[in-house]
């Protein structure tokens, strides 16, 4: 299978309210389509994670995180230029997502991602896409395929098939909560 045809197959299942398994810029995640309250609700289900801990959401574009935050500050987007390793920005005033998925204050945690592979997905997909970490909530994140459980692969409606042969190690991404005002927070370096 290409990894076209990969993506294709993981947009279809998606577009159908669907969960996928599939390999970030960062550790290996589970998504779904962030605007589609269900499939968010199976994503919480799946890592038996409370639904008041909200997840992360990627996106491949400046162009597209603004369809889901109302007025980024300044602020953020220099921290997104000039970051080096992938980091998850926190963002208050989130709008256009499933409500399950945004924090209780209002807020979203939102990453663009320039690993080819979620890029691409996201592209395709056309929405931001859920991005949690392919682990029973609790457990090590599973930084490359073979370290993901059982209970996980069996649980998703489709598990892509790119970079499932890498073994390197992956580490989760930097989490920086910027405040309207335009106040910085670091929450995971």
């Amino acid at each position: 299978m290409t990894q076209q045809e990969d993506i294709k197959k993981a947009v279809e299942v998606m577009r159908k309210g669907g969960v996928i398994l599939y390999p970030t810029d960062t550790v290996w995640g589970i998504g779904c389509d962030a605007t589609n309250a269900e499939a968010v609700a199976k994503v919480y289900e799946i890592k038996h994670r409370d639904d008041s801990k909200a997840l992360v959401c990627l996106v491949d574009s400046q162009d597209r995180l603004q369809r889901y935050v109302r007025n980024v500050p300044d602020v953020a987007w220099q921290l997104m230029e000039a970051v080096v390793k992938p980091t998850t920005i926190i963002l208050d005033n989130a709008v256009n997502l499933a409500s399950n998925l945004v924090a209780e204050d209002g807020s979203i945690g939102m990453r663009i991602t320039n690993e080819p592979f979620s890029k691409e997905l996201c592209f395709r997909f056309q929405k931001a896409i859920v991005s949690t970490s392919a682990n029973i909530s609790g457990e090590p994140a599973a930084q490359n395929y073979p370290d993901i459980s059982e209970e996980i692969l069996n649980a998703v409606d489709y598990v892509c098939m790119s970079r499932r042969q890498e073994h390197k190690p992956h580490q989760p991404s930097t989490i920086i909560k910027v405040g309207e005002s335009g106040e910085i927070t670091i929450i995971r370096k």
